[in-house]
């Protein structure tokens, strides 16, 4: 039976046979493609190239380089990892653990340092699947047959997110006779991926993709000591907790230990408070740390981590007194723009630099300053009589996405300043091979944050989120090893709280957009969690900054 299918890429309908795979129309389709497909969206949904189709379809075959494709290429590699794994180390243990320096994050269980000649010969094997040109098959089994494919490799963390997550039937892939699985498409076969490599790294080693600014070449490594120090930290805490994985979190759920996990959780976020305020305290009497900058991307929590440190700063007989960055926005007929033309809020030139330091530095020559407040509906920037000088034993808490700049504060001494970098640093794993990403952590807290406050739907949070982390990239991440001290804002139980509340906003997106494609996506990782009450968390939690019921002022 011949059908229809609309390509995009094309902008012209296509005639296929009912049951062809999305590969076999690439393939006839490849004198009038400009690229190589890694995948495809079929009715905005992204799919393997494996899929057949049946039924008319609107179809987008994606490269590598953009779209989903830079998630296929990576899950695709990692696959390609544990199969080598498997050959050079039998019986041992991967875990890939959380992106880091342009790469990804590895261990091998067992090991507290892998030699360089490993990761050399693991990086060997894997060229030889790449140039194998292997398949990856899509296969899909009763849930309790697959559970069993699985205890057998040895994947005790996909055994328990199997075991709680109640579904009957499992797809899973075979690469080369090893069975593994991912949350989302794979490459139609290891040839796709001709560009990595392994890097010893710290205790493991270092997976890494392509370079996004060039393509041909690996991702260039970058030092993030600090970071690797915070996220290390955290799997540290994980495992005292028993919860590593989304397993072992929703047999917590299961057994009803969540609130425990709750309470524990949230004393290791007072106590690194605290530990903070004792650092700035300090320098304080040492005749330093004046200004406390806070930075950190977009919905990682700054604002309740500010209010928080402030108190734990006042119980070491300071008096915190706050101006946020947002006031210095110059007005939006002089705000930058993109090169989509939008507004660039995320320029650290969207801020007026020069009366932000002119007032500063009155403040601290001990002047009283006038304030600005910003009226985002106006967008210009008012003063309404709010003042503002620092008394004996007051320090001033500046919070902002550009803390961590330089150029922000050029004209401050730097022994007045104390630097914190804030991010939700997701140490939590899907499974062994399957990490959280910090990015989807903090998308889906904005969702919910936008949606119940500012009023915007997802669709548009979603849309404009390519736009946001584009700014993080250029003015935030590369200032982020300038901190004095970063606070890891993620929860292990975050997810489970916001899972009810994200998946309800996700669904009202309709499926005849693009952004389809990525709340599609959000559900299905959300699926893998169990719903945790809310009212079981604090009311002076992070958390509470996105979902409600906060005993702060906002």
């Amino acid at each position: 039976m011949k059908i229809q299918l609309f390509c995009k890429n094309l902008d012209s309908y296509i005639e296929v046979e009912g049951g062809t795979t999305l590969g076999e129309i690439a393939d006839s389709l490849s004198g009038r493609l400009t690229f190589r497909p890694i995948c495809c969206r079929v009715n905005n949904k992204t799919e393997a190239l494996g899929f057949p189709v049946y039924t008319p379809k609107l179809i987008e075959f994606q490269p590598r380089t953009e779209g989903s494709g830079p998630r296929v290429y990576t899950r695709s590699l990692c696959m390609m990892l544990y199969r080598a794994v498997c050959a050079v180390l039998p019986g041992t243990g991967l875990r890939i653990e959380h992106s880091l320096a342009h790469g990804y994050y590895c261990r091998l269980e067992g090991y507290d340092y892998v030699a360089p000649e490993t990761v050399a010969a693991l990086k060997e094997k894997i060229r030889d699947l790449q140039i194998a040109d292997l398949p990856f098959e899509d296969r899909q089994g009763l849930t309790h047959e697959v559970i069993k494919i699985f205890e057998e490799q040895g994947l005790e963390s996909k055994v328990r997110l199997l075991r709680t997550s109640r579904e009957l039937y499992t797809r899973y892939t075979v690469l080369d006779g090893v069975s593994d699985s991912y949350y989302g498409a794979l490459a139609p076969s290891t040839g796709h991926m001709d560009v990595f490599d392994l890097l010893p790294y710290k205790q493991g080693f270092l997976l890494m993709s392509f370079d996004p600014a060039d393509p041909a070449r690996p991702s260039q490594y970058v030092a993030q000591d600090k970071m690797y120090k915070a996220f290390t930290e955290y799997i540290r805490f994980n495992s005292i907790t028993g919860v590593r994985n989304v397993g072992e979190l929703n047999e917590s759920v299961l057994h009803h230990e969540s609130s425990s996990l709750i309470n524990v959780t949230e004393a290791l976020h007072e106590k690194a408070l605290a530990h903070i305020s004792d650092d700035i305290k300090e320098r304080y009497d040492k005749g330093g740390a004046r200004i406390v900058l806070i930075s950190g991307p977009s919905s990682s929590g700054k604002t309740t981590t500010t209010k928080r440190l402030a108190i734990q700063l006042m119980t070491n007989f300071l008096k915190p007194q706050m101006i946020s960055l947002d006031d210095y926005f110059v007005d939006r007929d002089k705000t930058p723009r993109d090169f989509t033309g939008d507004y660039d809020y995320e320029s650290l030139y969207a801020l007026d630099l020069v009366r932000f330091n002119a007032d500063l530095t009155a403040i601290l020559a001990g002047e009283e300053v006038e304030l600005p407040s910003y009226n985002f509906e106006k967008g210009t920037r008012e003063y309404k009589g709010k003042k503002l000088r620092l008394e004996e034993g007051s320090i001033l808490l500046i919070e902002g996405i550009h803390g961590l700049n330089p150029k922000l504060t050029d004209s401050i001494p730097e022994d007045k300043k104390y630097r914190i970098y804030v991010s939700a640093l997701t140490t939590l794993q899907i499974d062994d091979h399957n990490w959280v990403p910090t990015t989807d952590n903090r998308l889906l807290r904005r969702i919910i944050r936008d949606y119940k406050y500012r009023g915007t739907s997802a669709e548009e949070t979603i849309r404009r989120w390519p736009s946001v982390r584009r700014g993080e990239e250029k003015w935030i991440f590369p200032y982020q090893e300038n901190a004095d001290a970063m606070f890891n804002s993620s929860l292990i139980f975050e997810l489970g709280v916001m899972k009810d509340y994200a998946e309800n906003i996700l669904r009202a997106v309709p499926s005849d957009i693009p952004e389809y494609a990525e709340a599609y996506r959000l559900r299905k990782f959300l699926s893998y969690f169990l719903p945790i009450d809310l009212s079981r968390v604090p009311s002076t939690s992070l958390l509470r900054e996105f979902l409600g019921g906060s005993s702060f002022r906002y």
